[in-house]
């Protein structure tokens, strides 16, 4: 079954059931009410609801008629200038379908279209908004030039709180009759960071393992390093037993197959609960910035990281 079943499966098809955006879905609602949908920016981080929000709107505004009334692209993919004389434009000039007076036209991940081609589109904006609405969808909003902002309504997604992200993934749960604990449940938010979208495949990947899952099942599946282990290994190496700490390391990269940046990133998560001096916590961060910057250049991870746990060591 492939991961993007149940993200499609559980995806809200109205803007009521859109998890943790009350402020925006009330004004969203609202436009929607009237029958006044204007150019939209949504801006936040993934996995928060930015295109279920957009999909929801094509849902309540045109019903059954949404598929030919509704148009998304995806500029990660179709970035060029190209696109957005030839694709978007064209599906811009003509006539919607049905009683509503627009068409809506959805650009997922904004923030990558060119330069040329994001003023490409602010021309077709103004030329086609009698018969065309624009959502265009960013992670930053910044990315987007400012001719185009000002044509918008900025809508700035936050983050899912916690409870409600848990909340929904108890429904899934419930719905795929799953037998999942509480740490479990606390693992797959951990590790998706916010990220609604990452939490249900988590959810979906431990599920193909087996109807119970636990917090095991959960690291596994995510093949991400679990905290305690980096806090054991962060732990040693402050206490000066280098060789020690660079076992733990050893057993992260090669018998469990975590890359080098993910243990870097829960590197940084674990280096405020240490059990050491503030002075030694503002080292520790300006080093691991460093090596993290070095492996992002292509460096060793099993070089890079030593030698991280080495600087841990001679902080002793």
């Amino acid at each position: 079954m492939a991961l993007e079943v149940w993200t499609e499966k559980y995806r809200p098809k109205k803007l009521s059931e859109v998890v943790n955006q009350k402020d925006i879905v009330e004004r969203l609602q609202a436009f929607v009410k009237n029958n006044n949908v204007p150019n939209m920016l949504f801006a936040g981080p993934a996995g928060i609801g930015k295109t279920t929000c957009a999909l929801a709107i094509a849902h309540e505004v045109y019903g059954d008629k949404w598929k030919q009334n509704y148009l998304e692209t995806n500029a990660s993919d179709e970035r060029g200038i190209d696109t957005i004389r030839h694709k978007i434009k064209d599906f811009a000039r003509t006539r919607p379908i049905g009683g509503v007076p627009f068409k809506i036209a959805v650009l997922d991940e904004a923030d990558a279209l060119t330069p040329e081609a994001q003023q490409a589109l602010r021309r077709t904006m103004e030329n086609y908004t009698g018969t065309c609405r624009f959502i265009l969808i960013a992670n930053y909003s910044s990315r987007i030039i400012d001719p185009i902002q000002s044509r918008c309504a900025v809508f700035r997604f936050t983050g899912i709180e916690k409870d409600k992200s848990k909340k929904h993934l108890r429904e899934i749960a419930k719905k795929e009759k799953l037998k999942i604990d509480d740490k479990a449940f606390d693992a797959i938010l951990y590790l998706s960071e916010g990220d609604m979208r990452r939490s249900i495949n988590l959810l979906q990947s431990s599920a193909a393992l087996g109807k119970k899952i636990t917090e095991k099942t959960v690291y596994d599946v995510a093949v991400q390093a679990k905290p305690k282990d980096i806090k054991d290994m962060l732990d040693l190496a402050l206490k000066g037993k280098f060789l020690d700490s660079r076992k733990k390391l050893y057993d992260l990269l090669i018998n469990q197959g975590i890359s080098g940046e993910d243990i870097v990133k829960e590197m940084h998560r674990q280096v405020y609960d240490l059990d050491t001096k503030e002075e030694n916590k503002v080292n520790i961060i300006q080093h691991l910035g460093e090596y993290e910057f070095r492996l992002d250049g292509g460096g060793n991870p099993m070089i890079q990281l030593e030698a991280f746990l080495a600087q841990l060591a001679i902080l002793k």
